[in-house]
């Protein structure tokens, strides 16, 4: 169990699902929050009732307030942080620090979004940046795109440590590897690195598969207090040490375009938790571009920086490779509605529940997982939420 300050609780996810995910064409991103919570809380086992928190954000203008209303609830604590793809790791942790303090008893997590659904009925554009104003105004004039801060964060880091186009491409096989054994991803037909380097260009020097997909779908995730884990329908997965940090929205003031801020939320995280990288069976990594996995492996400390091309060769990150990565196929290939942080949240719950059927994580022995980290990433490398998860 997660150890606490005197005085405070444990806290652990007590349950967790995803709504239809992929291609849904047929409900709204109001619907996808719903389907999600009620698979949620169905899977923990909890009465609604018990939920006096809530989390959310990205729809609506009030994200909070309207998502309440909609799923009927009405919480004595709320959180509507929006950091980007980091956001739940964030919020998660924030719901951790006030369920310990007795602020909160159970907070929900809850998420939707029709961002393929919408853009092929027309109904919004592609995004090609965050918008004009504020100190993006500088850069926003010269076509600075956010799939170009992170190609320009590539191609830097390929200039100073020799990392390869090949070496970034094996993250995508992998991710692809993985979601071939997921019967839920949206893509699952094996790649090879030679289609991953020949498909068309994006961003120098991403192409189309070093990209992540772009899908419907929702997912949740509810915290509790320990009092609460006897009542539960499923084993705990406690909250064993998170962090979070911020970095930089404008490029001209990222100090070094090779190091995230995970550099500093998974050294808090790790500290927190008393664990090492060393000692974790599992990382869920947000996976926009093949290069954010490969730079969050070097700062959460799994390698030394500039060593992550070399790390991820050989099948490391697959199901069966030596640290399993984006165990679902991750966004390069399984999902990406857009903020996909609460979707490595779920994951890493269900692997080390032993809940994730061909892909499941197996220790020596046969021995399920017991740490995993799940690392969201916001922005173009702006944010960071860590957040180390234990089997109880």
């Amino acid at each position: 169990m997660a150890q606490r300050p005197r005085g405070q609780r444990a806290v652990a996810v007590v349950g967790v699902a995803l709504s239809d995910c992929g291609r849904v064409d047929d409900a709204t991103a109001y619907a996808l929050h719903a389907q999600a919570a009620r698979r949620a809380l169905a899977d923990s086992g909890l009465d609604r009732a018990v939920v006096d928190g809530l989390a959310s954000a990205g729809l609506g203008t009030l994200a909070p307030v309207e998502v309440a209303e909609y799923l009927g609830l009405r919480p004595t604590w709320v959180d509507s942080t929006a950091v980007g793809g980091s956001t739940w790791e964030v919020m998660a942790a924030h719901a951790a620090d006030a369920i310990a303090a007795g602020h909160a008893n159970a907070v929900l997590l809850v998420y939707g979004s029709t961002a393929r659904a919408d853009l092929k009925a027309g109904r919004r554009t592609a995004n090609l940046s965050f918008g004009a104003g504020g100190p993006l105004q500088f850069e926003v004039p010269y076509g600075h795109t956010l799939i170009s801060k992170y190609a320009m964060a590539a191609r830097r880091h390929m200039h100073e440590y020799g990392t390869t186009l090949e070496q970034l491409a094996e993250v995508a096989v992998q991710a692809r590897s993985n979601a071939a054994r997921n019967p839920d991803a949206m893509y699952r037909a094996p790649i090879t690195v030679d289609e991953v380097l020949s498909g068309p260009m994006i961003a120098d020097p991403f192409t189309k598969l070093h990209c992540c997909v772009r899908s419907d779908g929702g997912g949740a995730v509810l915290l509790a207090a320990e009092e609460y884990v006897p009542d539960c329908a499923k084993p705990p997965v406690w909250v064993l040490g998170s962090g979070t940090s911020v970095s930089h929205t404008s490029m001209a003031q990222w100090a070094d375009f090779t190091v995230s801020p995970a550099a500093a939320s998974g050294r808090l995280a790790f500290e927190r938790a008393g664990v090492t990288p060393a000692e974790i069976d599992l990382a869920e990594i947000y996976d926009a571009f093949t290069y954010m996995t490969l730079v969050t492996l070097e700062d959460l400390g799994f390698c030394a920086k500039g060593e992550g091309g070399a790390f991820v060769a050989d099948g490391r990150l697959s199901v069966d490779g030596a640290l399993p990565v984006n165990t679902d196929g991750g966004g390069l290939s399984a999902c990406h509605p857009g903020m996909r942080g609460l979707f490595l949240l779920v994951e890493a719950v269900r692997q080390l529940r032993g809940e994730a059927g061909e892909r499941q994580v197996r220790k020596a022995g046969g021995r399920l997982p017991e740490l995993a980290v799940a690392s969201g990433t916001g922005g173009w490398f702006c944010s960071s939420g860590t957040m180390v998860l234990g089997r109880g």
